[in-house]
């Protein structure tokens, strides 16, 4: 692919302290893509390393001018360094692929396969998977089924990091926290075709992994981010009020039988703890349904005005 030609598959890689994997890593992505009948290119986000991770894809980018390196300031997450790679991927096609030489490269040309089968997101299945059981593979296959159950996308692994992407979906989505697990579902969410392939998964040989138990509680609370978003983001009314308008209705009609009590029949309502219960349920029925429509006021001016990005660029090579 020549400077001014324009690619039509765009692969992302976000890196953060993997110096010694850039020339192995490229090595193989690159002949990989060389066997493809079409200009490719690959953009690399440096994630704010610290070690000689940008100076080796700088030198690979010298090298080979299908590699754009977007480098940040500091280091801002993988769901930073996926949304960067987002924004400045120009091809139609967009892959991902995690830089620790896990995912397998070759397995590119059949996921390709399936995306033009009609699939808008083919997504890896690391069926055969080379992780310790009881620190990575157990961990995720209890978040796998509870992404699935929650989100109602029938993966088996949302975490893999080799996905295959038509470029309109990718443009739909913005990413922040551990979002780039929930990818396929996002893309769901947005009218997406998903399918799922078993691909080749690699021991880790080279580096460290960055990834532990802790990041599991992390994804738990996003999980609950992305099911709120998914089916009230537009409309966050609806969930409060169908919190809301139950209580402060049951807690209204009580108070009016209780009044008719009270008015009509005489009936001492002093030490009665239905007068407690009827009140607490008026008022948090009305904080919810004020939740609500404080919510719809937010939703709007955020779907209306906000553009932000969720990390900042030091440099583009290109």
């Amino acid at each position: 692919m020549t400077e001014s030609e324009e690619p039509k598959i765009s692969v992302v890689v976000p890196f953060f302290q993997e110096e010694d994997v850039i020339a192995p890593f490229f090595e193989e992505l690159l002949s990989v893509l060389d066997g493809l009948d079409c200009p490719c290119e690959v953009v690399a986000v440096d994630d704010g390393s610290k070690d000689a991770t940008f100076a080796r894809l700088a030198a690979v980018r010298e090298g080979d001018a299908r590699v754009r390196v977007v480098r940040f300031r500091r280091n801002f997450g993988q769901a930073a360094g996926i949304a960067a790679g987002f924004e400045h991927a120009r091809g139609e096609i967009v892959i991902t692929l995690d830089g620790d030489m896990q995912n397998d490269p070759a397995e590119i040309p059949r996921m390709l396969e399936v995306l033009e089968g009609g699939a808008d997101v083919v997504s890896g299945w690391r069926r055969e998977r080379e992780d310790l059981f009881a620190t990575r593979i157990l961990p995720s296959r209890i978040a796998n089924g509870i992404i699935r159950r929650v989100t109602g996308v029938n993966l088996h692994d949302f975490g893999c990091g080799i996905k295959v992407y038509r470029a309109e979906i990718t443009r739909g989505i913005r990413l922040y926290g551990e979002m780039h697990r929930f990818l396929p579902a996002l893309a769901a969410d947005l009218g997406a075709e998903v399918a799922e392939l078993p691909v080749n998964h690699r021991a880790r040989t080279i580096g460290e992994s960055k990834y532990g138990l802790s990041r599991t509680l992390r994804v738990v609370l996003d999980l609950l981010t992305v099911r709120f978003l998914s089916g009230y983001a537009t409309r966050p009314i609806h969930f409060f009020g169908f919190l809301g308008l139950p209580s402060f209705l049951g807690g209204l009609l009580m108070l009016l039988w209780l009044g008719f009590e009270r008015l009509f029949l005489g009936v001492e309502l002093g030490n009665r703890p239905l007068v407690l219960l009827a009140i607490f349920l008026s008022i948090t029925g009305l904080q919810f349904l004020t939740f609500g429509l404080l919510a719809e006021m937010m939703a709007r001016t955020w779907h209306e005005s906000q553009d932000k990005t969720v990390y900042v660029v030091r440099e583009i090579l290109e």
